[in-house]
């Protein structure tokens, strides 16, 4: 059945188990999983190609150069994922100024995980709602449901309809994400696929085929699942220094995979904050180097973080005794059956005056 399938108002009553089934005029109001068969075969193919490819790059059929390549536009279209749809776009953590909008945007184009704007749209309605129906990958459903399964099947009919009270103004306001949403469908498959099949092809004489499936297949299937982890993975296993009453987790070998985006405990607190972690080093936050990069050279400005006043007071109240700041206060159960009212960023109504107050602004610009 469709989602578009249309049906008159009926009632029926199983009599040994009770459960009751209800249509309306329309769609179906209750939810059912509704296979997108188009993913699905997508899906399907891009591992069997990409076993292939591991094939071809391990029997030396694919250059090393072209391995080499994939790799590196891999971590390309990543920071336009990390830096550019996360934190600059999604969580407002910072500002651009036009060639590095541009760039970010043309990397994440490269990344295909949707336009910017849908993008946007489904990270803030997650942070907004984790882990509940309206949640589009609700790590309660489970690892594959999290990490794969939700691009599977059509999504429950929560996230349509919370997800329209999430502000997505702002990016409406943005000629560069405008931009790319009217011309996705046809710049993407030139970005990432077409033009890296292309190049070495042209500069180093590698096979077509072989560089279609390494360059292109092999690059974008595995990349894919390095940015799932962060749903699925970073969701399940790992330590809450933070706030131990939310499911988000910090993942150390996850944020290495995803450039930064692991520490998803700490980020789920503090989704305004443009590293994403507490670090003090790069080693483990590509993403962070890339934005404090540009702010040295005046494209990114007005870098919002977090205070350690804000994060002392958060970790000896809610952290799950991980933190070294966490053995200084006692901390009491009562009244945290429930996390604090999120937000999805900077900017969101329901963030509070003295958390901005609070925060740290670097390469402010008045």
């Amino acid at each position: 059945m469709t989602a578009s399938a249309v049906h008159n108002t009926t009632y029926t009553k199983s009599a040994d188990c009770g459960t009751q089934i209800v249509t309306t005029q329309g769609k179906r109001r209750d939810y059912e999983w509704q296979i997108v068969w188009r993913n699905v075969l997508a899906f399907i193919y891009l591992h069997v190609a990409t076993l292939y490819a591991f094939y071809l790059i391990f029997t030396g059929r694919a250059k090393g150069i072209t391995v080499v390549f994939g790799m590196v536009i891999a971590i390309m279209g990543g920071m336009g994922v990390t830096a550019g749809a996360h934190r600059l776009w999604a969580h407002r953590a910072y500002k651009a100024r036009w060639p590095l909008r541009l760039f970010l945007a043309i990397m994440q184009t490269m990344a295909f995980q949707n336009h910017i704007f849908e993008w946007v749209r489904d990270h803030r309605v997650h942070h907004k709602f984790t882990e509940t129906d309206a949640d589009p990958h609700n790590a309660r459903r489970g690892f594959f449901f999290s990490h794969i399964g939700w691009l599977m099947v059509r999504k429950h009919k929560d996230v349509f309809e919370k997800g329209a009270s999430v502000d997505m103004s702002d990016l409406e306001k943005d000629p560069i994400v405008m931009f790319q949403k009217k011309t996705y469908l046809v710049i993407m498959p030139l970005i990432c696929f077409v033009i890296p099949t292309w190049i070495p092809v042209v500069l180093w004489n590698e096979n077509p085929w072989s560089s279609w499936y390494v360059a292109a297949i092999f690059r974008y299937t595995v990349s894919l699942h390095f940015t799932w982890l962060v749903n699925s993975a970073a969701h399940i296993w790992g330590n809450k220094p933070y706030d131990k009453y939310i499911g988000a987790t910090d993942n150390k070998a996850v944020a290495i995979c995803a450039f930064g985006e692991g520490w998803h405990n700490y980020h789920h607190v503090f989704p305004w904050d443009y590293k994403a972690a507490e670090l003090g080093n790069y080693s483990t936050n590509m993403s962070t180097a890339l934005i404090d990069f540009a702010a040295r050279y005046g494209l990114a400005y007005d870098l919002k973080t977090v205070s350690q006043e804000m994060i002392r007071k958060r970790v000896t109240r809610t952290g799950d005794g991980s933190h070294p700041l966490d053995s200084e206060t006692q901390k009491s159960d009562e009244d945290h059956n429930h996390p604090e009212n999120p937000v999805w960023g900077w900017d969101d109504q329901d963030m509070t005056e003295e958390e901005k107050k609070l925060a740290e602004i670097a390469h402010k610009i008045d």
